[in-house]
């Protein structure tokens, strides 16, 4: 499995590029800037970008998918209860003062336990609201991208519209602390971790 962390944006937002190695296909989870510097990776690695995957639709994930999908073809997908959230990208800019480039429209929406294929690699999508309606998570080969819904010894804000701290220790119990331990934690800010380390930890897990 090829897969690079790319740091991007004023948030220092967490942008993973995933690949199967032998096929080359690839995808990349929550462009939120630093366009050019993504294109360059797969440039380099002469890899075929089939997806581009939003774990959520905050302002400071998804500033790079127009330019990434106008440059690669690729497809943008996103949980469909995000939608609101992606309408509301113009007054999120105004809340933090930060200009973001609107996305295009989704191609397709993605499904609970959803499996997507690249090359020999499966991408298993869990759905995880609570951080924001449509919240997912992504699971590959011994990893999970988590975006904003847990974080080394923390978890995704629930103060934001749509948000709901119940229904994210519910998901994150459900859907992430079933996974085994050594399962390496992949957040949308911030460092790694592993599933049993934030299991045995994570204070907001431990109460």
């Amino acid at each position: 499995m090829f897969l690079k962390t790319i740091v991007v944006g004023p948030l220092e937002v967490n942008c993973y590029i995933i690949a199967d190695e032998k096929k080359k296909e690839a995808a990349v989870v929550d462009p939120g800037d630093n366009s050019d510097e993504v294109l360059d990776v797969i440039k380099k690695n002469n890899l075929n970008l089939k997806y581009i995957i939003n774990t959520h639709a905050h302002f400071d994930h998804i500033g790079a998918i127009g330019k990434i999908k106008k440059t690669t073809g690729a497809e943008f997908l996103i949980h469909e209860m995000e939608m609101h959230v992606l309408k509301t990208l113009p007054s999120q800019n105004l809340i933090f003062g930060i200009k973001t480039d609107s996305p295009p429209p989704p191609d397709r929406f993605l499904k609970d336990s959803e499996d997507l294929m690249l090359g020999d690699l499966t991408l298993k999508i869990l759905y995880t609201p609570g951080h924001s309606p449509g919240g997912i998570c992504i699971h590959a080969d011994g990893v999970v991208f988590t975006g904003d819904t847990l974080f080394a010894g923390s978890i995704g804000r629930t103060d934001l519209p749509g948000g709901d701290y119940n229904t994210l220790i519910n998901s994150i119990k459900n859907k992430l602390l079933s996974l085994q331990d050594e399962t390496i934690v992949l957040p949308g800010h911030g460092p790694q971790s592993t599933i049993g380390d934030e299991r045995e930890y994570n204070p907001f897990l431990t109460q």
